[in-house]
């Protein structure tokens, strides 16, 4: 029996991979600018476990802080970056890749019809 052919993992993003960071680049993919409350609420995270995440995607380049006042209250944004949404359009296509590879090799997709 022939050895399967090596599974390819080029392009998987290590800083997008994690699922906490996955889901905050989906969300921000539409370019809009979301509030660090929304985040938070929406990925169901406390703020320390997001504020990690974002610095990391944040140190890429990825997404970047917007820092304003609503009154006198402080108010803390995110907004993809065009580099960003480049890396985050790879990690997909890569993953895209990934799941049509395995799923061809082992009939994983007839096998769920």
């Amino acid at each position: 029996m022939p050895s399967p052919p090596p599974i390819d993992l080029a392009g998987l993003d290590p800083a997008i991979h994690s699922p906490t960071r996955l889901a905050i680049m989906a969300v921000l993919a539409d370019g809009s600018e979301i509030e660090f409350t929304f985040l938070r609420e929406h990925l169901t995270l406390t703020d320390g476990n997001l504020a990690a995440h974002l610095k990391k995607l944040e140190d890429q380049g990825y997404v970047r802080c917007l820092k304003s006042f609503v009154g006198r209250r402080p108010r803390t944004a995110y907004r993809i970056t065009p580099r960003g949404n480049i890396a985050f359009g790879r990690h997909l296509e890569a993953l895209e890749r990934l799941v049509s590879q395995v799923s061809g090799a082992t009939g994983f997709a007839k096998r769920r019809r």
